[in-house]
């Protein structure tokens, strides 16, 4: 444990920021995954296009200090083509 009062004070700044980090983390991850599963069990385009939407404003708002933003980046734009390709191939 720090000694300092500031130093005290970034410790459970940082605890806190910790906890919803995780929680924004793990829900990024869940939105992602809802996509892709989508995508597998053969969904109807209109419902995998809206869960990738809910997954690509969860990735950003991951931009700030969950993930870096090009790592963001990459992700949406990896999700985006499954999504693309698969409602071509609906059609």
């Amino acid at each position: 444990m720090a000694n300092i009062k500031s130093a005290q004070k970034r410790d459970r700044q940082d605890k806190k920021r910790r906890v919803i980090n995780l929680a924004r983390s793990s829900a990024l991850k869940t939105a992602v995954k809802k996509v892709l599963a989508a995508i597998e069990n053969k969904e109807a385009a209109d419902t995998v296009k809206k869960l990738f939407v809910a997954a690509e404003s969860q990735l950003a708002r991951a931009k700030r200090k969950v993930l870096h933003p090009n790592a963001t980046a990459r992700k949406v734009g990896r999700l985006a083509k499954h999504v693309n390709v698969y409602t071509k191939s609906i059609k």
